[in-house]
């Protein structure tokens, strides 16, 4: 249960659910959306503790997480009391257009209202063709046809099997630190250990470079033997930033061996950056497969995209018999083709990658005025409004003595140290970027405006 306190000095009268939007009747035999809200009210966490994961609901309640959100706007959540958080994690970065957008939402309400059909599958969805044409036209490359996904990891699942398909190889490269999903292929290219523990043996033939290594890269790719390397443009794990000419050099090398450059673009794209790929900013990148996925939804309906030459696809789709031969029965859902033009409309409307780029600079600045006042913070990484503060030793002998106990202990809890007071005392909700990384991550909605900054 969320603490009593909260909870018993709210009543329905006061409690920040919008009483407009779930008002709590319905017609006879339907499901009383507003009751079924208050008879569980508070419960989040102990059911979770009996019925979905009770692991993660104790690490939330030791760290002072354990908050019952009842209503979301923007870039802020409200819980139960009333209080107001800065959500400086986004959804993990799925939330770029803000939460609960009103076009957005709009959107989904009255495309449910036409009775339009979905999930036909033995036909070719309307929807699906339109939005396919809207990233074709943002994203470029020569990059000729999409392919739909349900998630970030679906949408690597796809990228690695078209790789093997198009090229007859079976190795794939990935880079030190990386995080492309937690399914079986996604995580044999992740670059953390503790998410592949206990989960083997994954995909063979899958080998790792450090980040912005382009000679142990070359290396690995000169076997003539690599499908593809699986490359975030900015990793979300730490935030760590290509050094210049990386992506540039490493997509060349890419070419010259044979092998695919694969763009995970499922937490950098869709404007995150202050463009709608990060790919964009890093010269003249020329991508075989882009993944998009997390902020397409608008933050309702999952969805993501599989973007990719046409040599490739007509590797994969060969012939008439082969026409299915990778796909997936809710991906091209028409309610998630809705929510993706929705949101695609909004990121236009609102110049939401001119305001992350706007207010990323804005905070990078900010934080970095404070570097010489702080000897834990050595570092701010920005990238439109994906942003990390680098911590570590310090200088001075007794705060290099604190530095040294806290991580001989656990190398997460320092930053943890910081994580937990913001969300305490400033109502501001942030993550540690990675394990065993002490780096603070900060993703909010591309939505905030200079009081949030400040």
């Amino acid at each position: 249960m969320c603490p009593k306190s909260i909870a018993e000095r709210q009543d329905s009268a006061t409690s920040p659910v919008r009483e407009d939007a779930v008002s709590g009747r319905s017609r006879a035999g339907g499901l009383d959306v507003g009751e079924l809200l208050r008879r569980h009210r508070g419960e989040n966490y102990d059911l979770h503790a009996q019925h979905v994961n009770p692991k993660f609901a104790k690490v939330l309640r030791i760290l002072g997480f354990d908050h019952c959100y009842e209503r979301a706007e923007g870039a802020y959540l409200w819980d139960a009391a009333g209080n107001r958080y800065l959500d400086c994690i986004g959804g993990h970065a799925s939330v770029n257009t803000g939460r609960n957008h009103p076009v957005v939402k709009q959107a989904l309400i009255d495309f449910l209202a036409t009775d339009y059909p979905s999930l036909v599958q033995f036909d070719a969805p309307l929807l699906a063709g339109v939005l396919a044409a809207e990233l074709k036209k943002r994203v470029g490359n020569d990059l000729d046809y999409v392919f739909f996904t349900n998630s970030g990891t679906e949408s690597i699942e796809a990228a690695i099997k078209f790789a093997k398909c198009a090229t007859r190889r079976s190795s794939i490269v990935y880079a030190d630190h990386a995080f492309h999903g937690l399914t079986s292929g996604s995580l044999s290219i992740n670059g953390e250990e503790s998410f592949r523990e206990g989960f083997g043996p994954l995909l063979p033939g899958c080998s790792r470079v450090p980040f912005n290594d382009l000679e142990a890269l070359e290396q690995a790719l000169s076997r003539k033997e690599v499908a593809a390397f699986v490359v975030e443009p900015i990793q979300g794990k730490g935030v760590n930033l290509p050094a210049p000419g990386y992506l540039e050099r490493a997509a060349a090398l890419c070419r010259k061996y044979g092998s695919l450059f694969v763009a995970d673009e499922v937490q950098t794209g869709v404007g995150r950056t202050g463009t709608f790929l990060a790919l964009e900013q890093e010269g003249d990148v020329q991508p075989d497969i882009v993944a998009l996925s997390k902020s397409l939804s608008g933050g309702y309906v999952p969805v993501g995209a599989v973007l990719t030459r046409k040599s490739i696809w007509s590797r994969v789709f060969s012939s008439l018999d082969r026409a299915i031969v990778h796909s997936s029965t809710f991906h091209q859902g028409s309610l998630a083709m809705i929510a993706g033009l929705a949101t695609l409309h909004v990121l236009d409307g609102e110049d939401l990658m001119g305001n992350a780029a706007r207010m990323g600079g804005l905070l990078r600045e900010g934080l970095e005025e404070l570097l010489p006042r702080f000897e834990f913070m050595h570092e701010v990484r920005q990238r439109g409004l994906m942003i990390g503060i680098q911590l570590g030793e310090p200088k001075s002998l007794g705060l290099r003595a604190t530095w040294s106990l806290i991580n001989k202990a656990d190398r997460n809890l320092f930053p943890q140290a910081v994580v937990i007071p913001l969300m305490d005392d400033h109502r501001i909700l942030t993550q540690v970027a990675g394990h065993n990384l002490p780096v603070i991550k900060l993703v909010p909605p591309l939505v905030i405006d200079e009081g949030d900054v400040q």
